[in-house]
C-alpha cells in the first residue's frame, strides 16, 4: 500500500472514530506506518489533529452521507444568485429552505452520531457550521472531505441593509439602496423604512405616514440580533482560544509520544544486546570452567 492510500485510510478512520481515541489511535497508525516502511505517510498522519465534537458529528454525517456537500452547495449557490440579482421573493424563499435543511441535516448529523439529545452549544456549533459550508467554500471543501477540525460561522447570507425610500417635491416615491447615485438631495426627504420621518426640504414635503406598528419589533427584533451576534462572536473567539490551547498540548503530547516510541525502540535494541552479551558471558564461563578442570 502506498503512502497517500495509508494517509487516506488512517484520516478517515481517526476523523470517524470517538474523538477522545483520537490521540491513542494516531499514535498506533503512526508507528504502524512507520513499520511499513512509510515514514512520509507516518508524518502526516502525526500532523492531524484532533476534531472537536461538533466537528466529529459533521464528519460522521458526511461519512455516512455523501450527497450531503452537493446538497448544501446546491442551495448556497442559489442563495448567491438570489443575492446577485437582488430578488426578495426568492430570498425568503430560500431562507427558509435554508433553515429548513440546516434543521434536517443537524437532527440527521446526531443519529448517525449516536447523540439523542445533544447539548444546546454542540446543537448551536453544529447548525453554525452547517450554515457556514453554505456561504464558505473553504469550510464546504473541508466538510466534504469528512475532516473538520472544528466549527465554523460564517456571516454570509444575512438580512440585507434597510431601504430608503426617496420622497419628491411632487409626492411621488421611489426605493433606493444606501450609497445609490439616486441618493435624496436637500430638496429631497429621506425617509428609512420603518424609521421616524427625515427632514424636510424647503419645497414643504409632506410629513410621511405614521409609523407602522410592526416597525418597534422589527428594530427589537434587530437590537436582539445584533446583541446575539455579539454573544455569538466572543463565544466563537472564546472557543477558537480554546482549540489553540487544546492543540498546543496535543502537539506537546505528540512530541512526547515520539520521543516515547524511540526510547521504547531504544529499549528493545539495548535489551537484544544485552541478552546476546548476557549469553556470550555464560559460554565464557563455561569455556574457563572445562579448562580449569
Amino acid at each position: 500500500m502506498t503512502g497517500p492510500d495509508l494517509f487516506a485510510e488512517a484520516a478517515a478512520e481517526l476523523y470517524s472514530s470517538d474523538p477522545d481515541l483520537f490521540i491513542e489511535r494516531r499514535g498506533v497508525l503512526v508507528a504502524q506506518a512507520r513499520a511499513a516502511g512509510q515514514a512520509p505517510a507516518a508524518k502526516r498522519i502525526a500532523g492531524l489533529r484532533k476534531p472537536t465534537r461538533s466537528a466529529w458529528v459533521i464528519n460522521r454525517l458526511v461519512r455516512a452521507s455523501p450527497g450531503v456537500p452537493a446538497e448544501l452547495a446546491s442551495l448556497g449557490g442559489e442563495l448567491r444568485e438570489a443575492q446577485r440579482s437582488l430578488d426578495g421573493a426568492a430570498i425568503r424563499e430560500l431562507s427558509l429552505r435554508r433553515h429548513r435543511l440546516i434543521e434536517s441535516l443537524a437532527r440527521q448529523a446526531f443519529t448517525v452520531a449516536g447523540l439523542r439529545a445533544p447539548p444546546a452549544a454542540l446543537r448551536d456549533e453544529v447548525t453554525g457550521t452547517l450554515g457556514a459550508a453554505l456561504s464558505d467554500p473553504e469550510v464546504a471543501e473541508q466538510l466534504a472531505a469528512g475532516t473538520l477540525e472544528r466549527a465554523a460561522r460564517s456571516e454570509g447570507f444575512g438580512p440585507g441593509p434597510p431601504s430608503l425610500t426617496l420622497v419628491t417635491s411632487s409626492g411621488s416615491r421611489r426605493s433606493a439602496a444606501p450609497g445609490s447615485p439616486r441618493a435624496p438631495r436637500a430638496s429631497r426627504a429621506l425617509a428609512v423604512a420603518g424609521a421616524a420621518p427625515a427632514a424636510r426640504s424647503a419645497a414643504r414635503v409632506p410629513a410621511p405616514p405614521a409609523e407602522p406598528p410592526g416597525a418597534e419589533r422589527e428594530r427589537r427584533r434587530l437590537a436582539a440580533l445584533a446583541a446575539a451576534e455579539q454573544a455569538a462572536a466572543e463565544a466563537d473567539r472564546a472557543a477558537e482560544a480554546a482549540t489553540a490551547a487544546e492543540q498546543k498540548l496535543e502537539r506537546a503530547v505528540q512530541v512526547m509520544e515520539e520521543q516515547l516510541a524511540d526510547a521504547r525502540r531504544s529499549l528493545a535494541q539495548t535489551r537484544g544486546q544485552a541478552r546476546r552479551a548476557r549469553s556470550r558471558q555464560r559460554q565464557a564461563r563455561l569455556a574457563l570452567d572445562r579448562l580449569r578442570r
